[in-house]
């Protein structure tokens, strides 16, 4: 467990797998702005060595909290742990969920449901959980972490898709609840992120060249998207040739994605 927290003059934020990739490259943007944090992983010993590496190049302050938030009681032991700190909450990212490409019919239930439940309840049970602190501390900020894949209906990817339109959704509807609280609510959408050599060859191998020029590092997307939360932005999506790709995916029928998708899933590679 995390070490008592020592209070000072800078503000805090708290990231959601926050250890690897996409959680890791928002920490570092924090980081880099003098924000405190609180890292919530699964492994300890990813969550140890990201704090080496924040603490060797920023003079922040590091908490790390080894919780699976695929346990319904994590949040609850996370908001807290919190609580108890008095933590003066600026910002709370929350970037937890699972990825993979299994379509839908052919995966195991058991993998479906356990995506419906992580790429949906940790942010749901962190924002009811901390919203007290953010209260307290506002004005202060929400990043909910979705992915263009949240725009459209994808065949081979149904309940991913599926899921990260639900944090859009929930994103929306909490920003207008939360205004009147001066806490603001952004979603980041992105692309492609090479998060690890295995998502840069799926993405080259079913997108190409495309693909390629529309992905991003999980340091540029952090920077990205801290520095847009922070404007107020609602939808985040990095990238100039995945913002036209968005804007298209979001003014199309949605029965005309599907079946786009659909298709395309049906060609011979």
């Amino acid at each position: 467990m995390a070490k008592q927290v020592t209070k000072n003059k800078l503000q805090w934020a708290l990231i959601s797998g926050g250890s690897k990739g996409i959680g890791y490259g928002i920490a570092l943007a924090l980081a880099r702005r003098n924000y405190n944090l609180v890292l919530v992983a699964r492994n300890e010993d990813d969550l140890n060595n990201a704090k080496t590496k924040l603490e060797s190049i920023y003079s922040v302050q590091i908490e790390i909290l080894p919780f699976d938030l695929g346990q319904e009681e994590s949040a609850v032991k996370i908001g807290a742990w919190c609580t108890e700190k008095d933590l003066p909450l600026k910002i709370l990212c929350n970037v937890t969920g699972l990825g993979g490409s299994a379509d839908y019919l052919s995966a195991p239930l058991t993998d479906s449901l356990q995506m419906l439940r992580l790429n949906t309840e940790p942010a749901v049970s962190l924002v009811f959980h901390l919203l007290p602190l953010l209260k307290k501390n506002q004005p202060a900020y929400i990043l909910n972490v979705s992915s263009m894949a949240g725009f459209a209906p994808i065949t081979v990817k149904n309940i991913y898709s599926a899921t990260k339109s639900a944090v859009i959704f929930f994103s929306y509807s909490l920003r207008y609840q939360l205004k009147k609280d001066h806490i603001s609510v952004s979603c980041l959408c992105p692309g492609p992120v090479f998060t690890k050599p295995s998502v840069e060859k799926e993405t080259i191998e079913k997108l190409g060249w495309f693909g390629k020029k529309m992905a991003v590092s999980p340091e540029e997307l952090g920077e990205i998207a801290v520095n847009k939360t922070l404007k107020k932005a609602m939808i985040i999506v990095p990238g100039f040739l995945a913002k036209t790709v968005s804007v298209i995916l979001r003014t199309l029928p949605k029965k005309w994605i599907a079946y786009i998708y659909y298709k395309l899933a049906s060609t011979p590679s």
